[in-house]
């Protein structure tokens, strides 16, 4: 079997586990991250922002017909770019190394690619996600405290962002 047909074969299996999150998914879906995060989750400020505005896509994995992966997009704006703000992205400990959480994010960057966007901030370990292209975004400015060292930016449409955060 050549390397191609089996990478393309591979791929296909990979993106069969990510689905479009459904609002009969909504209940899942929190279930999953208030086990992921618990309810300290609402003290952070990247929860502050997704307050009052409406996902703009979110992709879910099941397993045995069971949520155990989960994350969305936010519309925001950063300065005057607008960008979709990905999180929290939450998988079932059980399945933690399966690469569901890395299947995820890459679901969110190709639906942000498609949606045209200026690109896609997140607050997490840039160790992590800088294999996705994520790079430091210090100049971007959310509204509350948060670890300026952890807000990331992936450029789609604008190389770099500056300015506040706020919901797009």
């Amino acid at each position: 079997m050549s390397h191609a047909l089996v990478q393309n074969t591979l791929s296909a299996a990979v993106a069969s586990r990510i689905e479009a999150e459904t609002p009969a998914d909504a209940t899942g879906v929190e279930a999953l991250i208030m086990a992921a995060f618990g309810p300290g989750r609402y003290a952070k400020t990247a929860e502050r922002l997704r307050e009052g505005s409406r996902a703009t896509a979110g992709f879910i994995a099941r397993r045995d017909g069971r949520i155990v992966g989960s994350v969305r997009l936010w519309p925001v704006v950063v300065g005057e770019t607008p960008g979709l703000f990905l999180g929290p992205i939450a998988v079932d400990a059980a399945v933690r190394s399966d690469g569901l959480g890395a299947e995820l994010v890459q679901a969110c960057i190709d639906a942000a690619r498609t949606a045209q966007a200026g690109g896609v901030l997140l607050v997490g370990d840039r160790a992590y996600f800088e294999r996705f292209g994520f790079v430091a975004a210090p100049e971007a400015r959310l509204p509350g405290p948060v670890d300026r060292r952890r807000v990331l930016w992936l450029a789609i449409g604008a190389d770099t962002v500056s300015g506040p955060v706020r919901i797009g």
